[in-house]
């Protein structure tokens, strides 16, 4: 086991300023932490620079939004903060996490009068998952649990309490000998997986499911417009998992598994193929700083 994260040496943007790593602490009465009033990002920077940073910034300010409260900062404020965490931590290559919360004002349900704070880290994290298992396809589980109707929970904010179940679900997984697992949702059709969105190839054509219940990720947006870029037409619809037999390939997309080749999802096989690596590729390429781009 590496070191806590609470024990990481650096500094954290904390309310507007810099911080001892180890000082970035919040009270055990936090409305946050009881109530899941809470929303963060994650992201990427290569060669010293965040990845569409401004559409992540934006995105945390639509979440806390969405949960009813407005972060004082603004997008380029944000954008401006985690510059100066990796900067000034010397992380070039690095995750990048932004979260903000309500804090302790008020403890119970109500939390109008809160501060909302917000803090941005960044740390070094390697590919989310083995590189060596990444190229010939990860293995997959089926989550028990279901994405959640949008109509009784805020499904389309990047929010901390959107992610119980996809850490339950994880944890099963991985105790059951696979990677991640793949999720439906309230109505049985596929959705994503614990922290990544989800794609299917069949006879040279992509298919997503449409996002309407769970994020439609960033990366995601990232993925398919480079299959576009390459004629490969796009298809976002309804999926079912007895049509999953019909596919040849599948992967996932996201910040922390960039793009991902899935070898088995449950009983489901797939052989990972010319669009996966292409996209694995092409993806590389897009996120290096301009000048440093390979040739698509």
């Amino acid at each position: 086991m590496g070191v806590s994260f609470d024990k990481i040496d650096g500094v954290i943007w904390y309310d507007g300023k810099l911080v001892p790593w180890q000082d970035a602490n919040v009270h055990v009465l936090t409305h946050g932490l009881h109530y899941a009033s809470s929303v963060f990002e994650g992201e990427r920077a290569y060669g010293g620079t965040v990845f569409r940073s401004r559409e992540h910034s934006e995105r945390l300010k639509r979440s806390a939004n969405i949960l009813d409260f407005e972060i004082p900062y603004s997008a380029a404020e944000i954008d401006a903060a985690k510059q100066l965490v990796i900067d000034r931590n010397n992380l070039p290559d690095a995750y990048v996490r932004p979260v903000a919360w309500r804090g302790s004002e008020m403890m119970g349900v109500a939390a109008q009068t809160n501060t909302i704070h917000l803090a941005i880290a960044a740390w070094n994290w390697p590919s989310y998952f083995d590189p060596a298992e990444k190229l010939k396809g990860i293995r997959i589980g089926l989550a028990d649990y279901r994405r959640p109707d949008p109509a009784t929970i805020p499904a389309l904010a990047k929010a901390a309490g959107l992610y119980m179940i996809c850490t339950i679900s994880k944890h099963k997984a991985e105790r059951e000998g696979y990677a991640d697992a793949m999720m439906l949702d309230w109505q049985g059709r596929v959705a994503e997986c614990t922290g990544a969105n989800i794609f299917f190839v069949k006879d040279g054509k992509i298919h997503t499911p449409i996002a309407d219940c769970f994020l439609a990720g960033i990366t995601r947006a990232t993925v398919i417009d480079l299959a576009k870029r390459r004629g490969l037409e796009v298809i976002e619809r309804r999926i079912m998992p007895d049509e999953l037999d019909g596919f040849s390939e599948c992967f996932m997309s996201g910040t922390a598994a960039e793009v991902t080749p899935v070898s088995e999802i449950a009983k489901w096989k797939f052989t990972p193929g010319r669009i996966s690596a292409q996209l694995m590729t092409d993806y590389t390429a897009e996120v290096q700083p301009k000048g440093k781009q390979a040739a698509a």
